[in-house]
């Protein structure tokens, strides 16, 4: 294969993948508490025809030299952790983080998972739960003597009686990482510990740069619709021009072979 069709080969198969990666955001674009991926390109190894200094004559060297590239790759997606929009939702359960920080959820495994998905519900048993029934971490149990609930902006949680007055029942904590993008999606909007995003920091909110809760609200995905689609037609013409560097080198090709 000639190597031109080569580079622009890896051309279309890098902008398949950032179709892919933007297919996925536009996919998720109502999913609470999605954060946004991009795709991380990089050039691939080179062929140094003649080196850059190296000496043209007994005087002289070459003030430039002849590298030839041989394609691009996507070496990684990275989760761009921007702030979504906080929507009113007025469910005393749901909670939205302002700032960083994430939700611990006890998967039946025993691990724990992160998310910033704060939609949450009670058990049969009173029992603070994800969507998917998994308890949220610490364990807050709501008993059914409760009136109302209030989660505070740092975290505490206290309910109101029907017998008449107030009681604290628990403290919610934010897990915080030095490398939120090193977190590894799992789907069901949750996250786990990677050795690039280092160990968790369990913090109260509000406290050492861990964001504060908001009660009765929920973080909307951080996907801009118009941004996506900007860069969905970019790729698409990208991939376009690629595909025609491909025909163009046929072309002479076949002229090359047409004419010997």
């Amino acid at each position: 294969m000639d190597a031109s069709m080569w580079v622009a080969k890896t051309g279309l198969d890098a902008q398949q993948t950032r179709m892919n990666v933007i297919s996925n955001n536009l996919a998720n674009v109502n999913t609470t508490g999605f954060k946004r991926d991009r795709a991380v390109f990089e050039d691939m190894l080179y062929q140094n025809i003649r080196q850059a200094g190296g000496q043209t004559d007994v005087n002289a060297q070459a003030p430039t030299g002849m590298m030839l590239g041989t394609g691009v790759r996507v070496v990684a997606t990275e989760k761009l952790h921007a702030q979504g929009a906080l929507v009113n939702t007025q469910n005393p359960l749901d909670m939205a983080i302002a700032g960083e920080g994430y939700f611990q959820i006890a998967k039946s495994d025993g691990t724990i998972a992160y998310t910033r998905d704060g939609g949450f519900k009670l058990s049969a048993t009173g029992q603070v739960v994800n969507s998917s029934g998994a308890l949220l971490q610490p364990a807050i149990t709501i008993p059914n003597t409760a009136t109302s609930v209030t989660i505070g902006r740092d975290g505490t949680v206290s309910i109101e009686l029907a017998a008449g007055g107030a009681q604290t029942i628990g403290q919610l904590q934010l897990a915080r990482f030095v490398n939120p993008s090193g977190l590894q999606s799992m789907g069901q909007n949750q996250l786990k510990e990677t050795p690039a995003s280092g160990a968790p920091q369990v913090l109260q909110p509000g406290l050492n740069g861990a964001g504060t809760l908001m009660q009765g609200s929920l973080e909307a995905s951080n996907v801009n619709v118009v941004e996506e689609m900007v860069n969905m037609i970019e790729t698409q013409r990208a991939y376009e021009i690629n595909s025609k560097a491909i025909s163009a080198v046929d072309g002479m090709l076949r002229f090359l072979n047409n004419n010997m």
